[in-house]
């Protein structure tokens, strides 16, 4: 009787080609590597250069756990706790929205609209903080109050901006504007919660996995924007903007809101916001509007 034969050691290669069998993602390669250097702690050009390299036991073991995740449909960013943003490196958990390319567009937006001075800055629904850590490390001389409802997405933000060494920035719990302090602002930017409650998209991918309360703004997706445009009048100073991404059909809705004429029950602006403006990202689509404060604050409310 035969003795049995010896399995053969795993290898990089060997194991990339069946991870990349298993994942059903848009980039099932990309993801088995992604996933394979993070339990190296190689650089990807690892795995390139050193194919045939034999897996040893608890890099292996790493692999497959993680692996049988993201097949189960996990982020690659909750498993390997990090996300590239504005070429930065991000921890990431649970508790907030994985950073999007598309959202680095309100960060070139307020650096080209904006000066290199002394400004007072705010970023409403800070979450990883991607968005204030973007703005304070290209502008030094900001002063950036990055709130949030959710504390744990606050201490995740407060980990980043440590990472990068950045004291420019403020962490502040709060409901939108509702607990900023009583000062106003040459800039509030934010990537608040615009999708529709029934959206399917809601079901698909790694959006499955993300806190609904940073995806989901009510029927129409815009009911977080619909507080934040108000609210923002009150803390603006004259001349400064907001900023606003929102979802990619959405942009002519949000501009109506901005001049106070979509919705019922809506504040009427007295011309509080002008020079709206909806700027397209690179695959044409207008995700971010901005808007100019150029009058003094009358709120005029018409029930």
């Amino acid at each position: 009787m035969s003795s049995p034969q010896p399995s053969h050691p795993p290898t990089i290669r060997s194991e990339l080609q069946a991870a990349s069998a298993k994942i059903h993602s848009d980039s099932p390669r990309l993801d088995a590597e992604i996933l394979l250097a993070h339990c190296l702690n190689k650089p990807r050009s690892h795995l390139l250069a050193w194919p045939e390299k034999k897996l040893q036991p608890e890099p292996f073991e790493c692999f497959k756990q993680l692996l049988q995740q993201r097949i189960a449909g996990q982020p690659i960013s909750y498993l390997t706790g990090s996300r590239e943003f504005w070429s930065m490196d991000f921890a990431v958990t649970p508790d907030v929205l994985i950073p999007r390319p598309e959202t680095e567009l309100l960060v070139e937006t307020a650096l080209a609209r904006l000066p290199n001075t002394d400004l007072q800055v705010v970023d409403l629904g800070t979450g990883s903080g991607a968005i204030a850590i973007a703005l304070a490390t290209e502008r030094p001389s900001w002063h950036i109050i990055a709130a949030d409802l959710s504390q744990a997405a606050l201490k995740v933000a407060a980990k980043n901006a440590a990472q990068n060494n950045l004291s420019n920035i403020e962490f502040i719990q709060s409901n939108w504007c509702a607990s900023l302090p009583d000062k106003r602002f040459d800039l509030v930017i934010s990537n608040p919660p615009y999708i529709a409650a029934a959206d399917l998209h809601l079901n698909r991918g790694d959006v499955r996995f993300e806190p609904p309360q940073a995806l989901v703004s009510g029927a129409d997706g815009l009911d977080d924007i619909r507080q934040i445009i108000p609210q923002s009048v009150e803390y603006l100073k004259n001349g400064a903007w907001l900023m606003l991404e929102h979802g990619y059909n959405q942009s002519h809705t949000v501009s109506r809101l901005f001049e106070g004429t979509q919705g019922e029950q809506q504040m009427e602006y007295c011309q509080h916001y002008s020079n709206i403006e909806s700027l397209a990202d690179l695959c044409g689509h207008r995700r971010v509007t901005i808007a100019q404060q150029l009058s003094e604050n009358v709120i005029v409310n018409h029930d």
